[in-house]
């Protein structure tokens, strides 16, 4: 009968370990797609033909790839940044006062609660 419980609670380790290691790829995958999105922005923003079709553009892919995927360029004293956010579902509170992690700052600003973000700064 021991032998049968710590088999069941080594099982249970060993599915939680799996389990956490797919919620982690899944979110490194995410932040990769942000990251080159990011970098796209930045190249068809700086770029001497430059226009709202280019972003909008990566807007959309962004949309497409990314939950609830947003880009945008903001502008912080002089140098701009490509910015990128996108839902993420384990960050979300349940309730209003149910935040455990304060979302971190993003090209200059924090970034809404549930949502996480990746920003490039760069110069026109």
């Amino acid at each position: 009968m021991l032998a049968v419980a710590v088999m069941a609670v080594t099982a249970l380790g060993l599915i939680a370990g799996q389990l956490w290691t797919a919620r982690e790829a899944r979110a490194m995958s995410m932040r990769e797609h942000a990251a080159w999105i990011a970098d796209s922005v930045a190249e068809a923003v700086s770029a001497p033909s430059a226009n709202d079709a280019a972003l909008n553009a990566w807007r959309s892919r962004a949309a497409t790839l990314l939950p609830g995927g947003d880009a945008s360029v903001i502008g912080i004293g002089g140098v701009s940044a490509a910015r990128v956010t996108w839902t993420a579902p384990r960050n979300a509170p349940h309730a209003a006062d149910d935040v455990i992690d304060k979302p971190e700052p993003c090209g200059g600003v924090d970034a809404p609660v549930g949502l996480s973000c990746v920003a490039l700064a760069f110069v026109k």
